[in-house]
């Protein structure tokens, strides 16, 4: 069974394998999720550059794009293979290039196509198959309508819906903008789980602090935290022992770096830049002295050629514990 009280949202340019593992070194069992993952890319992509991870950053759910039933079947299948837990459709995203491709967001007006979408996928997999979406699109946001698109998915067999409180405007906003300027309106998705007792809903957008992640489990079943979880991700240190309750040892902000540095040799090793790791773990100090020392050394170092976990090492003895 997964635990869906907290996760951590896909975030495209973010959640990489090479931050999953790394926010795994802090929380133990978060739900963790990919970055959007197109059904064409599943298809005609190097999959295991694309769908590949390590072990240790189960449970974790691979977040699929795209609108056509087959392709989102037969890539939930390919991921059932790659043993992920979960398979995700995301009807939330806002951008261009995904509203021209038909999926994201923009599906939130086509109840019966994302129907027709997870059904197909629910044949193709044992994995549960969840949908995450907004309270609404444009001027198309009122409850009842919001109800019926959650209902309409539902029958399908579709239990769990993360819900990124905020509507999104399709025309006018960049995906930055959709995620700032639409006003939060967590009363929706709490009304929302008011409407939907037998389902489980997940709440998305502007957690920042453990505080209101217990305070949203009062009214929802889950809460999806996102870009705090990338900018400052030394925060999820309490979340195993708070919103999950387990009795958890919570590592020291160094103790991370320690338990990291045999992934980052061996990454290295294979070849990979140490900057596509360091970009991910530079908020790791955030707050703390020393953590601009901490953030400089990075942005200095990590880039030069045969950069390597030593400089990790020396960039972390600049800030305090």
């Amino acid at each position: 069974m997964i635990d869906r009280r907290l996760s951590i949202a896909p975030m495209m340019g973010c959640t990489d394998r090479h931050d999953r593992y790394f926010l795994r070194l802090i929380t133990r069992r978060a739900l963790l999720y990919t970055e959007m993952v197109t059904t064409g890319a599943v298809l005609h992509g190097d999959r295991q550059r694309l769908l590949g991870f390590h072990p240790a950053e189960k449970p974790l759910a691979l977040q699929l794009g795209g609108s056509d039933a087959d392709a989102l079947g037969q890539s939930a299948a390919i991921a059932e293979s790659f043993d992920y837990d979960e398979i995700n459709l995301n009807v939330g995203c806002p951008s261009d290039r995904v509203q021209s491709g038909r999926f994201g967001a923009c599906l939130m007006a086509e109840p019966d196509l994302v129907a027709d979408c997870v059904a197909t996928m629910r044949r193709a997999t044992a994995l549960p198959v969840t949908v995450k979406t907004r309270i609404g699109i444009d001027d198309r946001d009122s409850f009842e309508e919001l109800c019926r698109f959650v209902d309409t998915v539902a029958a399908t067999g579709c239990d769990t819906f993360i819900v990124h409180a905020r509507k999104a405007w399709l025309q006018g906003l960049s995906p930055k903008q959709n995620r700032e300027i639409p006003p939060l309106r967590y009363d929706v998705v709490y009304r929302l789980k008011e409407a939907f007792p037998g389902l489980t809903i997940a709440i998305n957008g502007g957690i920042t602090t453990i505080d209101a992640a217990e305070e949203h489990l009062r009214h929802v079943d889950g809460v999806m935290i996102g870009r705090e979880a990338y900018q400052n991700p030394y925060f999820l240190a309490e979340a195993d022992r708070r919103l999950l309750g387990l009795d958890a040892d919570i590592l020291k902000r160094k103790a991370v770096l320690d338990a990291l540095m045999p992934y980052v040799e061996e990454e290295t090793s294979a070849g990979v830049p140490l900057k596509h790791i360091t970009r991910h773990i530079v908020g790791l100090f955030q707050g703390v002295p020393g953590g601009r020392a901490w953030r400089r050394y990075l942005s200095e170092h990590a880039h030069k050629p045969g950069a390597d976990a030593a400089v990790i090492r020396e960039a972390a003895a600049l800030a305090a514990e």
